[in-house]
């Protein structure tokens, strides 16, 4: 048998295109079943359907005070602050409350909110946050804003529910486990 040789100019052209058919074949198969009717939560998607909480009534609400409440689950501590004043985020009559992640997005610890400062504060690592501000990192060894979690507000019933989380919690590679 006589030997064939393949250039690499051949061999990366072919290469290329073979990659380039393929690809055009697998995309569109692919965007169709995550667009089809009914599959808000394909195999493989990041979204994901959180259950809602109730978190108090408004009217009930201290101001300035964390009420704490677990969400999405039994093991994740949250807390609610009824700020007196509308805040970016805030739901209820006066547009001011709002809700985080009880953890510290540094390493975890927990987190106390300071009324004095309106801030949550961690005490292992010295990071602060702001719940004014959607949570912001103030200081600290922190990186990351607080997670915040959602709230809907019924003005009928005066409830306020916790309905999903804007951002990853310390430790999880999903909010919901």
């Amino acid at each position: 048998m006589e030997d064939v040789k393949v250039g690499r100019r051949f061999f990366l052209k072919s290469g290329g295109a073979a990659a380039a058919v393929a690809g055009s074949v697998v995309i569109p198969i692919q965007n169709a079943h995550a667009a089809a009717p009914g599959n808000a939560a394909v195999a493989g998607s990041t979204a994901l359907s959180y259950p809602k909480a109730a978190v108090g009534k408004a009217a009930g609400m201290p101001v300035n005070e964390a009420v704490a409440f677990n969400y999405p689950d039994d093991q994740s501590l949250c807390y609610a602050i009824k700020m007196g004043n509308p805040v970016p985020g805030g739901v209820g009559p006066n547009g001011d409350i709002v809700a985080y992640s009880g953890m510290c997005t540094h390493m975890g610890c927990p987190l106390q909110y300071d009324q004095g400062s309106r801030t949550f504060k961690c005490g292992c690592h010295f990071s602060i946050f702001d719940p004014e501000q959607h949570g912001q990192m103030v200081c600290g060894q922190a990186t990351e804003n607080l997670p915040g979690i959602k709230l809907s507000y019924d003005a009928a019933t005066d409830t306020v529910q916790a309905v999903g989380v804007d951002g990853l919690m310390y430790g999880r590679q999903s909010n919901i486990l």
